[in-house]
């Protein structure tokens, strides 16, 4: 017979004396233990769904961020086109353009009866 077979040895002891304690810790341990399962199980598929969902989200923000750039480099390339078209067309205007940039703040200010027949000024009746 192998060595620790023998039923009259006497060195291994249960935690707790008598045979229904034990069964009954037996029973919390193993509640215990689904009850720990079940929480990894739930914490295991938050974690998943969370890093769907930051999946998603990324995904999704690449998207716009592509699209805005295409939008930006649209925008660019109509500001070059339209400042090419207002450099090519300045010289046909120089007539019109302000002298100076405080010309654009206040434009030269006319006197006479001419200067009152351009200003349309609505009149409100109370």
């Amino acid at each position: 017979m192998a060595q620790g077979s023998d039923s009259n040895d006497t060195s291994y002891r249960s935690p707790s004396p008598g045979g229904r304690q034990s069964s009954s810790d037996d029973v919390k341990k193993v509640m215990r233990r689904e009850k720990n399962r079940i929480a990894a199980q739930k914490s295991r598929m938050r974690q998943t769904q969370k890093a769907d969902s930051l999946h998603l989200e990324s995904e999704n923000l690449e998207k716009e961020n592509a699209a805005l750039r295409k939008e930006v480099k649209q925008l660019t390339e109509e500001a070059k086109y339209l400042s090419s078209v207002l450099s090519s067309h300045e010289p046909l205007c120089t007539g019109l353009t302000p002298a100076t940039p405080a010309d654009l703040l206040y434009p030269p200010h006319h006197h006479g009866a001419y200067h009152h027949q351009h200003i349309a000024v609505p009149h409100y009746q109370h």
